[in-house]
């Protein structure tokens, strides 16, 4: 163990960083694999069960010495209006003929990670008919789409620290670090400018958390348009990693509890020992095969073949060790769109270790576009250096689109 903790897990390790970025490739490469499989008429357990597996195909792949890898996040594909990621059981007959309709907007989130350091991503879609190409979207789906990826990019440029990538004289650049970073209310106030753009509401407490190695939900928190109660802590630094989630609705943006059994789950960091063998043997199983990332019921059910780890589930509940994912949909039951990108924060700007694919502005058409002065020139602002060798050289310099939607593709050189 003491050798354990001489080893230095921050980000000004290059292998920490490595380990991310591969995790980053299997998430990315697992969503585009997933999003393909999102055809109206396919069952959602079914896809979740095809992601999930090739998930441990990939993992088993890479860092073939290191036991820990495997899920950051089980794969899960959200109806329409639901807020939260949703993994159904195939024990339960009802939910496992839930099937995708057509047009239907639907959220897949999931997750690999190497030696803990796990990348998760999520993207929203609307779901094809079956062998018939989509059409150009429009409508409200096109709306809230666009709200969605714009409020994104902003937030992504909102959490690069003031001054970071600042340029000029070394009295500039000094007065450019001066700058206060925005506050959460802040940041809230320019999201909502994009929401209300679009006609739609901000996700109520859209949650943005710093990683950290088996940790998901660490010391500091964003949240969006908070509920009473609620309220977020903490700035994002050079040398941390977060996942940050943007969510907008159709309707109120309010959220209700939807009436279904949680089946996504996670180990606290609470210790307790746990009475039964039976439960023992279950939080064993957990914490060998998903540490302190979530996963899904379903996937004790597939390892177990029986209903016992159900006994476990619930002493580990009712005594703090596991944590469940209430499911939460819209209040009014409208649609919703959710993005999630894992990041690094470097000297240089912000590195994706894990982002949905971007926005195809040519197939999403509305008669809506942000004109905020202030917000387009945020949107103007690269997320990292430019390091002159970038292969992106001069292919991302969209400085005239309408909605300032600058691409975010220029961070992708090295870090550190």
């Amino acid at each position: 163990m003491s050798d354990e903790k001489e080893i230095d897990y921050s980000l000004a390790n290059p292998d920490t960083l490595t380990k991310y970025r591969v995790a980053a490739t299997i998430s990315e490469k697992v969503l585009a694999a997933v999003t393909k499989l999102c055809i109206a008429g396919e069952k959602i357990v079914s896809i979740c069960q095809q992601g999930d597996k090739l998930i441990e195909e990939e993992t088993t792949k890479v860092y073939r010495g290191t036991k820990l890898k495997g899920f950051a996040h089980p794969t899960t594909v959200s109806p329409s209006s639901y807020i939260t990621p949703y993994t159904p059981l195939t024990s339960d007959s009802a939910e496992a003929n839930i099937e995708l309709q057509p047009g239907e907007l639907v959220k897949i989130q999931l997750g690999a990670q190497v030696d803990g350091f796990g990348s998760i991503v999520c993207d929203t879609v609307v779901v094809p008919s079956k062998d018939q190409a989509q059409d150009a979207i429009t409508g409200r789906t096109a709306d809230l789409l666009l709200a969605t990826h714009y409020a994104n990019e902003l937030l992504l440029r909102l959490m690069v620290p003031p001054g970071l990538l600042a340029s000029g004289s070394d009295e500039e650049k000094a007065k450019a670090a001066a700058v206060k970073p925005p506050t959460q209310s802040k940041i809230t106030s320019l999201l909502e400018k994009v929401a209300k753009t679009y006609e739609v509401n901000i996700v109520e407490s859209t949650t943005s958390w710093l990683f950290d190695r088996n940790e998901i939900e660490g010391k500091k928190k964003i949240v969006i348009a908070p509920a009473e109660g609620t309220k977020g802590d903490g700035t994002p630094e050079v040398g941390e990693v977060w996942g940050v989630e943007v969510g907008m609705s159709l309707g109120s943006g309010k959220d209700k509890a939807i009436d279904q059994r949680a089946t996504l789950l996670r180990r606290t960091n609470n210790t307790y020992i746990l009475k039964s063998q039976t439960a023992r043997k279950t939080l064993s199983t957990i914490q060998t095969k998903f540490s302190h990332f979530p996963f899904s019921l379903r996937q004790l059910e597939e390892e177990g073949g029986d209903t016992k780890y159900k006994v476990g589930v619930y002493e580990g509940v009712r005594q703090g060790v596991l944590r469940q994912y209430e499911l939460v949909g819209d209040k009014e039951g409208a649609p919703v769109a959710r993005l999630l990108t894992t990041l690094a924060i470097t000297k240089n700007g912000i590195s994706k270790l894990g982002a949905p694919p971007a926005l195809d502005l040519s197939k999403v058409q509305s008669d809506k576009k942000v004109t905020d002065e202030e917000i387009l020139k945020i949107l103007e602002q690269p997320l990292s250096k430019n390091k002159g060798k970038s292969k992106n050289k001069k292919k991302k310099k969209p400085a005239k689109k309408p909605a300032g939607g600058g691409d975010d593709d220029a961070e992708e050189s090295d870090d550190e």
